[in-house]
């Protein structure tokens, strides 16, 4: 392949894979962003705005290979407002309720209260997922590969939980402090349901390596903000070594999604099955430079991220010059995207992505 007449396909997996490229790939993350356009807007897709933006187009989780339903008298029942939101997981053992709340700002939903609150609920949630069905589809993420072609990358989300069985419970289930408690006080209930869980998103990773993507990404939001670098080792990276060697076996790719401070966590990352960690960003959304968090991994872990999301939407054109060029300047471009980490504030105008697309087709590795 010649390195001057790389594809952004191309280009973006050379880089995953720690091979040489022509010029970094620079793969922006329109989460929060891209929902705040216009309809219009969005009606013409992101492929086509990274490729007016003259960016490399990585579509990160919004496909995956398998279908998820229940077995009779099993169900999951999600419904929201302009103000709140609901989700019950209904079984007929018992039904468990989330409320949600609608931030404005954030145009996301925040949990206001988890499903899992007693002991008893351990139980209703395990036969849940004993009932939960997978089953393979691979056509919508054929016909978006499809669609791509050669101009960028789907990357398939890996897990039915969205995430790894311990994360999905810090965040979705039961909220960090009670989880501590609950593992202190009975955690043969705590650790059943995560064996349980463990093993549907174990047959998920099955299902998917024998589908069409190429890439797959898992959305742990790592952070020892809700984390300890001891809880981390002990109850999610099993799981990525798990999931890796499945992935690797087939040759594919996968995606570590690390968006909070995860300095604590990087040596542990640094021996896990992954290729990639994602979205991992500078202070003061996180709490480690690139470069830094490059010199504690092992080569074979690659990075993508780079851009913090408050100094891309706050930083002025000639300021967010400079703090691209600063960047570029000190990172290790091998195993490398630059991608702004994480989400995206809506209020980043087009010309800042333009930008910094400028400053890469221009940079020299």
């Amino acid at each position: 392949m010649s390195l001057s007449k790389m594809t952004p396909k191309q280009r973006i997996l050379a880089a995953l894979k720690g091979e040489e490229v022509d010029t970094i790939p620079w793969c922006p993350f329109l989460a929060y962003w891209w929902e705040a356009q216009p309809k219009a807007f969005q009606d013409r897709g992101q492929p086509w705005f990274f490729k007016e933006i003259g960016a490399d187009t990585m579509l990160r989780g919004f496909y995956q290979a398998f279908n998820i339903s229940y077995e009779e008298g099993f169900n999951v029942i999600q419904k929201t407002n302009s103000e709140f939101g609901s989700i019950q997981y209904i079984t007929p053992t018992g039904t468990l309720s989330c409320r949600t709340r609608y931030s404005p700002d954030g145009n996301t939903y925040f949990v206001v209260e988890h499903p899992i609150k007693h002991r008893e609920d351990y139980r209703i949630l395990r036969y849940l997922v004993q009932h939960m069905r997978l089953t393979p589809n691979y056509q919508p993420l054929q016909e978006a590969i499809d669609q791509l072609g050669e101009d960028g990358l789907v990357v398939a989300l890996v897990s039915p939980f969205g995430k790894s069985p311990f994360q999905s419970l810090i965040e979705h289930y039961v909220g960090t402090e009670e989880l501590i408690y609950h593992l202190a006080d009975f955690p043969e209930e705590v650790v059943e349901l995560l064996e349980i869980m463990s093993e549907k998103a174990y047959e998920s990773v099955c299902i998917s390596v024998e589908s069409p993507a190429q890439a797959f990404i898992t959305w742990e939001d790592s952070s020892t903000t809700n984390i300890s670098p001891s809880l981390f080792r002990t109850y999610i990276a099993p799981d990525m070594n798990r999931w890796g060697k499945v992935i690797h076996e087939a040759g594919k790719i996968l995606m570590h999604h690390a968006c909070g401070h995860v300095r604590a966590l990087l040596p542990t990352m640094a021996e896990e099955e992954i290729d990639v960690i994602e979205s991992l960003s500078p202070p003061p959304t996180g709490n480690v430079e690139i470069w830094e968090a490059q010199e504690k991994l092992s080569p074979r872990v690659g990075i993508v991220g780079g851009i913090e999301p408050t100094r891309f939407l706050y930083l002025n054109i000639d300021e967010l010059t400079r703090y691209v060029e600063e960047l570029l300047d000190k990172v290790n471009p091998h195993h490398y995207i630059l991608a702004n980490s994480d989400s995206c504030p809506p209020g980043v105008s087009i010309e800042k992505f333009q930008r910094v697309t400028q400053i890469v087709r221009s940079w020299k590795l």
